[in-house]
């Protein structure tokens, strides 16, 4: 993988952050908000554990996940584009519930526990990701990587743990900003997902060699137990 590709990767997620905390910032109106700070502080551990992971482990995939998002799913197109939106439009009404003071106040100790769900959730998102060697931002079967199924680490357990990961995320952040505007999003972003993992759960099983055998094993798409 060459410099340009790495530096492209990198250069992304800094133009990614720095909306993120235009967004919040802006819409708040001031800059003394410690939830907020939190959230920056978790993007920022995410992007520096995970472009270390791939850097050492999994290289391959920054070029796959920088590329443009060629033999995408129309509809994964539109559920991307509208979780996008969604999680823009997060930061925007957490800012502005904080400046108007819409949803009162939380207690610290909700506000933390939403701080932890986050941390678990990126975490194990991170861990999905260093496990899976064809995890892409799109769903698509990479025959020319000689895509195969993944079983081990999170995947023993769940079939898409990724997606549990994210699940944790968007709850959590919303309550870490306390917002129910933000919650009320984090919730749709929630229903997104969801769908997003079953119609990804088919797709694999229709074109993936080994999943229906993998599915027969692992059970469970995103909660064990549960579903």
């Amino acid at each position: 993988m060459n410099k340009k590709v790495t530096v492209l990767y990198i250069l992304d997620q800094i133009l990614g952050l720095a909306g993120m905390a235009v967004a919040i910032f802006w819409s708040a109106g001031r800059m003394d908000w410690w939830p907020a700070w939190a959230a920056i502080a978790i993007w920022v551990a995410w992007f520096a554990i995970t472009d270390f992971l791939l850097l050492r482990k999994n290289p391959d995939l920054i070029a796959e996940r920088i590329s443009p998002p060629k033999g995408a799913k129309t509809w994964d197109r539109a559920i991307l584009s509208i979780l996008r939106l969604a999680q823009l439009a997060r930061y925007i009404l957490a800012g502005l519930d904080f400046r108007y003071g819409w949803s009162g106040s939380f207690l610290f100790s909700i506000q933390i526990a939403g701080l932890v769900t986050c941390v678990l959730g990126y975490s194990l998102l991170t861990w999905a990701m260093s496990t899976n060697l064809y995890f892409s931002q799109i769903v698509r079967i990479q025959s020319e990587r000689g895509h195969s199924v993944a079983m081990n680490g999170p995947y023993h357990f769940v079939r898409h743990p990724a997606y549990t990961g994210m699940i944790m995320f968007e709850l959590g952040m919303g309550i870490l900003l306390a917002s129910w505007w933000a919650i009320l999003v984090g919730g749709i972003c929630t229903i997104l997902i969801i769908v997003r993992t079953t119609l990804e759960d088919h797709t694999l099983q229709s074109e993936l060699p080994g999943y229906v055998d993998y599915a027969r094993q692992v059970r469970f798409r995103l909660l064990p137990g549960i579903w």
